[in-house]
Parts: C-alpha cells; sequence; structure tokens
C-alpha cells in the first residue's frame, strides 16, 4: 500500500461533472477513508477526460481506485479487496435480504401497533397485524412492476399457469387481503381471498421446491426478486392460509 509519512494513500479517478457526479465515486471515496486513507482524489471534470483516462487505463468504467501503483479497481472491486464482499466467483445470485427486511419491518410497525393501542406490544392482534401488514407491504413490491411479477409468477404457479391473467390479479387480491386484515374490517371477503390465493400459493410452491426439486426464484417481493424459492416463500402462502382461516373463525368464536 501506498505510505506518505506513515498515512496510508490511494489515488481514486471518478467523474464529477457539473450536471453529475458519479455516486460510485463518492462511495468509493467514504470506503477508503473509513479505512483510513488519505485520498488523491482526481476530478475527471469532462466526457472527454473521462474516454481518455478509460482508454489509457483499458477500463470500461469509472471510478477507479489505484494502491500502491496497483489498479483495484471500482467500487465493487474495492469492497473485494477490503474482504467486504466475496470475490465475484464467490458471490451467490441469491438472497434472502429483502424478504428479510420486508418481514423484519413488518413485525416492528405490527409490536408499534399494539403497544400503541393495547399498552404492550405482545397481543394476539400483534400477530394478526404482522401477517396482514407483511402482505400488503409484499403486494406493494409486487405492484411496482406487474408485468415483471406475472412472468416470473408464470414459472411456478399452478394457476396462473393455466390462466395467465391470475398473475396480474395476484397482487391486487393480496393487497386487499392484507389491507382489510389489518383493520379487522370485511372479513367475509378478507378471509375467502387470503385463503384461495393462500392455498394456491402453498400447493405450487411446494410442487415447484420439493417434488419437482427445481430451482427457481420467488416472485414474493416483485419480479426483480434475487429470493430463492423455498421454505421463505411457502411461508408467505401458509400466512395467507392461516389468517384466511383465523379470521372467520375469530369472528365466529369471539
Amino acid at each position: 500500500m501506498s505510505e506518505t509519512n506513515g498515512t496510508k494513500t490511494a489515488k481514486l479517478y471518478r467523474m464529477v461533472m457539473p450536471d453529475h457526479v458519479c455516486p460510485y465515486g463518492l462511495k468509493s471515496r467514504h470506503l477508503l477513508k473509513s479505512k483510513g486513507y488519505e485520498v488523491e482524489d482526481h476530478h475527471l471534470k469532462t466526457r472527454e477526460e473521462t474516454d481518455s483516462f478509460m482508454e489509457e487505463h483499458g477500463v470500461e468504467t469509472t471510478p477507479q481506485t489505484f494502491i500502491d501503483g496497483v489498479r483495484i479497481g471500482g467500487y465493487d472491486d474495492l469492497r473485494v479487496f477490503f474482504r467486504l464482499d466475496p470475490p465475484p466467483e464467490e458471490q451467490s445470485d441469491t438472497s434472502y435480504t429483502p424478504v428479510i427486511a420486508i418481514f423484519a419491518v413488518a413485525l416492528l410497525l405490527a409490536l408499534g401497533l399494539s403497544w400503541h393501542q393495547y399498552g404492550t406490544p405482545l397481543t394476539v392482534r400483534m400477530a394478526e397485524w404482522f401477517i396482514s401488514l407483511s402482505m400488503t407491504i409484499l403486494a406493494v413490491q409486487k405492484l411496482q412492476d406487474i408485468e415483471s411479477f406475472s412472468t416470473m409468477f408464470l414459472n411456478y404457479d399452478l394457476l396462473a399457469r393455466r390462466w395467465v391473467p391470475y398473475g396480474r390479479i395476484y397482487p391486487f387480491g393480496e393487497a386487499l387481503a392484507g389491507i382489510l386484515m389489518t383493520a379487522g374490517a370485511l372479513v367475509w371477503i378478507s378471509a375467502p381471498v387470503a385463503l384461495f390465493i393462500g392455498i394456491i400459493g402453498s400447493v405450487s410452491i411446494f410442487k415447484a421446491v420439493y417434488i419437482d426439486k427445481r430451482e427457481l426464484k420467488c416472485a414474493c417481493v416483485g419480479g426483480g426478486s434475487s429470493v430463492p424459492l423455498g421454505f421463505v416463500s411457502l411461508t408467505e402462502s401458509l400466512m395467507m392460509t392461516l389468517m384466511g382461516l383465523w379470521m372467520p373463525a375469530k369472528a365466529l368464536l369471539f
């Protein structure tokens, strides 16, 4: 590594133009500084200057970081260099992070609502809110790009394969059931919808994963999902099935 008077130094070349400042250049500079490097920050101020730099160094993108005279690369390469990420050949193209984030936020919202409403976070209503809010947030993810979601959904959903429009209807049904269950209203609508899509989803995922042994991406958090189809995906459908059974039973018993 380069050192000047005991200080680690790195050279960073990044685009800083009047109408564009490269965000990855800013992230690279921040990462280098957080690792104790003194950054020689070289601005590429024009398109021509940027193209000339890339041609000179035989690269196709900026920013580019150099340490001890050796080109490290862009921001992703820098993260690998500092062992924050594994090398590309060891990286997986699947991740549970999106669905974990959704379930975590839904749980915290449910705990907060229960605390506000009942003075304690741990109530039966909290569990209901957790599931209904999870359904609603997951539906929002799907509704951002229905076409993309419905295309991925066709890879495994049994009903959608027989009737293609179901893939476009599904997110609206999930959102409707989730919103009504959050409000505790119109159970005669929300329960059958949740039960219907929950059972079909559970059977479809179980067949694809545990019977056919297919390795697919789940459309549960939208069409661009990197979540593998499996237990977590099955959990979403089982939660909807559970709520579809519980809400009318609760209305009748209590």
